[in-house]
């Protein structure tokens, strides 16, 4: 069967879609970049099949929200090691906190993943000896649903928008990559092949 563009464009958006919803999945936890060259794995929690937005959560403490505020260059990569695919992203992200969007992400958090939220210093903050900056008594346990609540303050929401593709299938001929790019995505993919 030959590739074809859309073919290739419908592969990366299905990718995150299923990366997504399955946290066995190879590209459930890519690596995302900010303007100031810094990088982290970070849970993919949503993704468009039109790769319109990739939605991620974050600690407000986190000097990545600083930086990102209301809009900022970020970078995504993910990469399937069975299938061989790698997927580079570029676009624009924003960070959402007090927003219905940021209320409706937090009331389908679970309680464990809510934990994280309740850290009593944010990330990259100092401690004075090695370990979680967890509440003791939070250390070995999941907290129940209402102990959650204090840290609703902490938690937000890292959206992006994808403004361009880097789709690369490595094979023993040599491989296939496409390029896709637009200026919004409200606005159709420009798409061409590329030597990979």
């Amino acid at each position: 069967m030959e590739l074809t563009l859309d073919g290739v464009l419908a592969d990366a958006g299905g990718r995150l879609v299923a990366a997504a919803q399955d946290r066995r999945h190879a590209m459930h936890t890519p690596v995302v970049g900010t303007a100031d060259g810094d990088l982290r794995i970070m849970v993919l929690r949503q993704a468009t099949a039109d790769l319109a937005r990739l939605r991620f959560h974050t600690d407000l403490r986190s000097p990545k929200c600083a930086l990102i505020g209301e809009g900022a260059a970020v970078s995504v990569l993910a990469y399937d090691p069975a299938a061989r695919v790698q997927l580079r992203m570029r676009g624009e992200g924003w960070i959402e906190h007090g927003s219905l969007l940021s209320d409706a992400a937090w009331e389908r958090s679970a309680p464990s993943s809510r934990r994280c939220y309740l850290a009593e210093a944010g990330p990259g903050a100092l401690l004075e000896e090695s370990g979680s900056a967890l509440p003791e008594d939070l250390l070995h346990r999941a907290p129940l649903p209402e102990e959650t609540l204090p840290g609703r303050s902490n938690f937000a929401v890292l959206l992006v928008e994808v403004r361009s593709l880097d789709w690369l299938r490595l094979t023993h001929l040599g491989g296939e990559r496409a390029r896709f790019s637009r200026a919004s995505a409200d606005l159709p993919w420009r798409a061409e092949w590329l030597a990979p």
